[in-house]
């Protein structure tokens, strides 16, 4: 999660207690957002062991599990909501995993950098590889395996049998709704089965 105007519009599409499933849950700061301001419950998915123990020091339930091995450990519709924020585009398989979101849980949250964002097409204009605050990373040293933009989601969810049951961009916390594939930095889908 990449500030906290973009962790507040995330967690305000969550309804109030429901069970999440977080995965990619970083450090666990939204999933502690999540379960002391909106009543929540549930678990963080993360591989990293620095951000595991974070996790456990903020009292948020995670397990550790490889993402790129799927979700096979939860049965369907185990979540309200499942969260993939800021993870999509680190996955080697991640048209499993939006099909595997939206079966572990009755709605998926997917938010990731839009890298069709008007400065970063400026970049790409310059001749180069977009550097922003939501693409923070040099081309050479990213650990992002692809990259994607907004109107992409739309296109892969359809292809999985997916509902788009919301879409917008998000840009320094603002919901962006008229032309978020040029004007907003993140992308948000809301998707059921």
């Amino acid at each position: 999660m990449t500030d906290l105007n973009t962790l507040h519009a995330i967690a305000s599409l969550v309804p109030q207690g429901s069970r999440v499933l977080d995965l990619g849950c970083g450090d666990g700061a939204l999933l502690d957002h999540l379960q002391r301001e909106r009543g929540c419950s549930g678990y963080g998915v993360e591989l990293d062991d620095a951000n595991v123990l974070a996790c456990v020091k903020r009292g948020v339930n995670v397990l550790q599990l490889n993402l790129d091995q799927g979700l096979t450990v939860f049965e369907d519709a185990s979540f309200d909501v499942v969260l993939q924020i800021d993870t999509l585009q680190h996955l080697r398989n991640a048209e499993t995993m939006l099909r595997e979101t939206a079966r572990v849980g009755r709605v998926g949250i997917v938010a990731f950098p839009n890298f069709a964002h008007w400065p970063n097409r400026l970049s790409i204009l310059q001749g180069r590889m977009p550097v922003t605050k939501r693409l923070p990373y040099q081309w050479y040293d990213t650990p992002n395996i692809r990259v994607g933009t907004h109107a992409d989601l739309e296109v892969l969810a359809a292809r999985n049998g997916l509902r788009v049951l919301d879409s917008f961009g998000l840009q320094e916390g603002r919901t962006v709704r008229w032309l978020p594939n040029l004007r907003a930095g993140t992308s948000v889908y809301k998707l059921a089965r």
